[in-house]
């Protein structure tokens, strides 16, 4: 007498309750790779929002004897600091005003002559004198260029100068 063996295979409902389970997996995995593009780029647009909401005044920028007044405007957008890059003949200096009033060596405000620098409001705009020959420049400046950080993203930088005239008496 033949033997029969009994060989049993995967009843539907184990078979339907497995596709179910790689289907919720499946969707999880890519949901993860999603989620995680989608704050990366949300992350970087907020620096997109600042196009010309963070400028230099160009009619109150300009250098006088040892000394470079600049002018910074701020539109409908909240700033937590502005990275200024002054260049004049290979030498550069770098610094970064924030909304906290602090000193920066070589920087007052202008017409007050004030240390305590801080960035201008939301909507306004405010003027620094830098003090080119206290930073150890023998030249005229050549650039300036700014660029925001918000919350605490760096961004491109949103504007800049390269040809500077002799302020006007």
């Amino acid at each position: 007498m033949e033997k029969k063996l009994n060989k049993k295979g995967i009843s539907s409902i184990v078979a339907t309750v497995m596709l179910i389970a790689l289907t919720v997996v499946l969707v999880g995995v890519v949901w993860t790779i999603i989620n995680n593009l989608i704050e990366k780029e949300t992350e970087s647009s907020v620096c997109f929002a600042i196009f010309e909401k963070v400028s230099l005044n160009s009619e109150y920028t300009c250098y006088i004897d040892n000394g470079f007044r600049f002018s910074i405007n701020i539109g409908d957008i909240d700033v937590d600091e502005v990275l200024v890059g002054i260049s004049a003949e290979g030498d550069s200096s770098t610094f970064k005003i924030s909304k906290i009033p602090s000193k920066i060596d070589n920087l007052v405000m202008y017409p007050s002559g004030s240390s305590s620098i801080s960035l201008p409001s939301k909507n306004a705009g405010l003027t620094y004198v830098f003090d080119m020959a206290g930073a150890g420049f023998s030249e005229d400046p050549d650039s300036i260029s700014i660029a925001p950080i918000i919350n605490g993203m760096q961004c491109s930088v949103s504007d800049s100068m390269n040809e500077i005239g002799r302020c006007q008496a």
